[in-house]
């Protein structure tokens, strides 16, 4: 027997209704799938959050936040204030916290149990007046994201989530998702940290200028170009991260907004990598539920969130974490001796 019928049979017999369980069925179906067996197990769970800066913020057009937000962000994250140290805590779950490009140095010595510096520079180049960075750039931060997720891998971790930190990041994942999806900016461009009517409106039309500055509508199936135009340093090291995760056949555990424009990038690379994707929640941001219609991608959770860091991931780990209790742990009719027609 293949092993999804073999999966789906085992889930089809326990001691309840058929496919009443709903979408934790499928969870650990498709977690059997990945994972090649009858008995899968979550293993050493981990966010990592990548954290960069955008040139694109030092204009004041697109944030409602300077840039020096994304900095003490990331000393609250390494000092356990954040929303995303909390629940990770409450579900321990690992968290780690990654430079891939912030305006600022940190004291690696203070931090080295849960960060790692691979800082590429200090910040994107502002993607009104040029590109936000080089190709070179783009391919040495896809292979850090790679080789970050192989060191988590070695550590037994089987999965994992990817969190973001980067004021202005929601702006360059609009500016991706608007080029490989063909949806146009507008729907695509949301109010991401806070913006009034006003500011939103600003933010719009900015976009819109660097989409045409750049050609967008002709590079969506061009990964590198596109994320050397437009990308961030957290987005590109995401890509690598899901790219290298799926190939360790590792459960990935999607967030947000910034998260899946990052996949959307890594499944033009590789569409593969969506089979080990489980998506956690449908942000209040602006375009990503078309985002995941675009995807086919059905979220675990909706719970209107709009923050990032990989809480939405974070949150999603322990329904996960039930339904393989469920495939592992629940009686079946014949083990509980239940009868199954009535007689």
């Amino acid at each position: 027997m293949l092993i999804d019928k073999e999966l789906q049979h085992i889930i089809d017999h326990k001691t309840k209704p058929l496919g009443s369980l709903g979408m934790l069925e499928n969870i650990a179906l498709q977690v059997g799938i990945i994972q090649e067996t009858i008995h899968p197990i979550i293993q050493y769970p981990h966010i990592v959050v990548f954290a960069a800066d955008h040139g694109i913020a030092t204009t004041n057009l697109v944030n409602p936040y300077p840039q020096a937000v994304t900095a003490q962000m990331v000393l609250n994250f390494l000092n356990g204030g954040a929303a995303i140290n909390v629940f990770t805590k409450q579900h321990r779950i690992e968290l780690i916290v990654v430079d891939a490009g912030v305006n600022e140095d940190f004291d690696e010595d203070l931090y080295s149990n849960h960060f790692l510096n691979l800082k590429i520079d200090y910040g994107t180049n502002n993607y009104l007046n040029e590109h936000a960075c080089s190709e070179e750039q783009v391919h040495t931060a896809i292979q850090h994201g790679k080789n970050v997720v192989n060191k988590i891998f070695e550590q037994e971790c089987n999965t994992i989530g990817f969190g973001e930190m980067g004021i202005s990041n929601t702006s360059s994942a609009a500016l991706i998702m608007s080029a490989i999806t063909g949806i146009d900016i507008e729907e695509c461009v949301g109010r991401g940290t806070g913006l009034t009517d006003e500011q939103l409106l600003i933010k719009i039309e900015t976009l819109k200028a660097v989409f045409a500055k750049h050609q967008l509508q002709f590079v969506g199936n061009k990964p590198i170009l596109l994320l050397s135009k437009v990308g961030g340093f957290e987005i590109a090291m995401m890509v690598g991260a899901f790219i290298q995760a799926a190939k360790n056949k590792m459960v990935i555990v999607v967030d947000g907004f910034i998260a899946t424009a990052a996949l959307l990038v890594a499944t033009t690379i590789d569409a593969s990598v969506i089979n080990n994707c489980i998506f956690a929640h449908s942000s209040n941001e602006k375009g990503h539920e078309k985002m995941l219609a675009f995807l086919q991608a059905k979220p675990l959770l909706n719970l209107g969130l709009r923050l990032g860091e990989g809480t939405g991931a974070a949150l999603a780990i322990p329904i996960i974490q039930s339904a393989i209790l469920m495939l592992q742990e629940m009686a079946s009719f014949e083990s509980a001796n239940v009868s199954t027609t009535s007689s």
